[in-house]
């Protein structure tokens, strides 16, 4: 059985998380959704402007989901904080089930990385977008009301816990153990 954060946990880590690094991190995890509700952890994944990660349901979902059936590029690609994930679970074989793609170690807040801000992940350059990334049943079916309340809170909402949204600018490879760095 599953043991889930309390709230007490996850706000004593807060100062922590919020030490991440502003300039250069490290991605952790890339992960791939290849069909709804499946994850691949991969050594390698290749960002594409016209698609996200190759490999991954984005494009089929983001169609599905937008009205007009267009998929909307400033949602190709989600980071999330590793120390976030490490709190929520410090069983890291769960992390993927958040559903994001990049894991890293750095500082994803709006005021270090407001939209339109480039970032280097691996080969790729990816673009912030403005897009709100947030919390869903899922998300809280998979680690807790406690972390729902954590990253969609507002607190949690203005320091971007739940991750954030980019696009994909120019193609690259990426892989653990990569830098991420501001550009």
């Amino acid at each position: 059985m599953t043991t889930f954060a309390e709230t007490s946990e996850l706000e004593a880590g807060l100062e922590w998380i919020l030490s991440a690094p502003k300039d250069a991190g490290v991605v952790e995890l890339v992960v791939r959704r290849p069909r709804r509700d499946e994850r691949e952890v991969l050594d390698e994944g290749h960002l594409d402007p016209l698609v996200g990660l190759q490999g991954d349901d984005w494009l089929a979902r983001a169609s599905a989901a937008s009205p007009d059936g267009v998929p909307d590029p400033d949602t190709q690609v989600t980071l999330i904080s590793r120390r976030v994930m490490e709190l929520l679970s410090p069983d890291r074989e769960r992390w993927p089930l958040a559903g994001d793609q990049l894991y890293v170690d750095l500082d994803l807040t709006p005021e270090n990385l407001p939209p339109g801000t480039r970032l280097r992940a691996g080969g790729a350059i990816l673009a912030v977008t403005e897009e709100p990334h947030t919390g869903c049943a899922k998300f809280t079916e998979r680690f807790g009301s406690a972390a729902i309340r954590f990253v969609n809170g507002q607190q949690g909402r203005a320091l971007r816990l739940r991750g954030m949204y980019a696009r994909v600018v120019e193609p690259g490879a990426v892989r653990p153990g990569d830098p991420i760095t501001k550009l």
